[in-house]
């Protein structure tokens, strides 16, 4: 599997920012080659509509038939990259790219609001749920400090997924990054006169 799979083309972002698609991308990435009808089964969907959308994957590059577990009846489908990526500049030049990269922020907050209600601190031992959970700061940092945060922190997810690789007691841990900067100017949250008319 290669690393990166890196867009420069707001319609392919667009493509993989389908609900149902990112949440297929991920599974085959996270629990290995699956054909739709096992897809459709984890996510609540018909084989023929997992189909239809691991079809639009692979016709853009995202996925890739399994030659090593071919299945007599159904295609065995596998990831081809490990992760997505996409620079926010160069795609939020046009209103088009603005809008892929807007669409895929959100469904990444959906994956985060999925797994965090799906997360039950009953099922895990005690060192997993002192462990686990999520936190928020607010900094000052200037643009070159928010990058150098990403770069560093990447660095040191980077070694320590290689430290603990092949440990029994290493599971699959969602991990999510961001930051934005704040805009302090005070808002008028107030509806417009148009919206108090609706």
């Amino acid at each position: 599997m290669e690393e990166q799979y890196r867009i420069s083309d707001p319609q392919v972002l667009k493509v993989v920012a389908h609900p149902l698609r990112v949440r297929l991308l991920g599974l085959l990435r996270s629990d290995g080659p699956a054909t739709a009808s096992e897809l459709g089964r984890k996510v609540g969907e018909s084989s023929g509509s997992t189909s239809y959308h691991l079809r639009e994957l692979f016709k853009y590059g995202f996925i890739e038939e399994d030659p090593d577990r071919r299945d007599g009846r159904e295609r065995r489908w596998r990831a081809r990259h490990r992760y997505t990526s996409w620079d926010n500049q160069e795609l939020s030049g046009t209103p088009e790219g603005r809008e892929a990269v807007r669409i895929m922020r959100m469904r990444q907050v959906e994956v985060l609001a999925r797994v965090n209600r799906d997360y039950d601190e009953r099922e895990w031992a005690p060192e997993w749920v002192r462990a686990a959970g999520l936190s928020d700061d607010i900094v000052e940092l200037t643009a070159a400090g928010l990058r150098e945060f990403n770069d560093r922190a990447m660095e040191l997810l980077r070694d320590l997924a290689a430290r603990y690789s092949g440990d029994p007691d290493a599971r699959q841990v969602n991990i999510w990054m961001g930051g934005f900067p704040r805009d302090d100017s005070p808002r008028d949250d107030s509806p417009s006169d148009e919206e108090q008319d609706r």
